[in-house]
């Protein structure tokens, strides 16, 4: 069964780092973590498992970013999803600090779909809004 969905990816960076961001160019992120929005309505478990593996063809803006990170994982809404932006939204009302101006927003009105963050603060607020932790299932 396909499902469908809306998710909140975290990525820690190790270090100070300059990544090359396809079409958006080269990128400065300091250490620490930082959390994408992100929606799969062709498939949430499929897109999730993609952004954590780190064989893939780069293809979006967030693909990037995960190959220079050490740590991901991903909060996800499903069924009655929260919608993309919304999640933004929610992240950019409690504390989270946009991080890339254009970063994962090409299809909206959205300043960004990226964020520095402090992740057990926004791990309870989306908890609170209903996403569970996304659990990679074992084929």
């Amino acid at each position: 069964m396909i499902r469908k969905g809306t998710y909140v990816l975290f990525l820690h960076i190790p270090c100070d780092t300059i990544v090359n961001v396809g079409s958006i160019g080269p990128i400065p992120f300091q250490e620490g973590y930082y959390c994408y929005v992100g929606s799969a309505m062709g498939g949430l478990d499929q897109r999730i498992n993609r952004h954590i593996s780190k064989e893939k063809r780069l293809r979006w803006h967030i693909d990037y970013l995960t190959m220079a990170s050490d740590e991901v994982y991903a909060f996800e809404s499903s069924g009655d999803c929260i919608p993309e932006c919304d999640l933004a939204k929610l992240l950019s009302d409690n504390g989270s600090t946009p991080a890339v101006e254009g970063f994962g927003c090409s299809d909206c009105n959205c300043a960004t779909h990226l964020f520095r963050a402090e992740p057990a603060f926004l791990e309870s607020i989306l908890v609170k809004n209903g996403l569970t932790k996304f659990v990679p299932k074992i084929e």
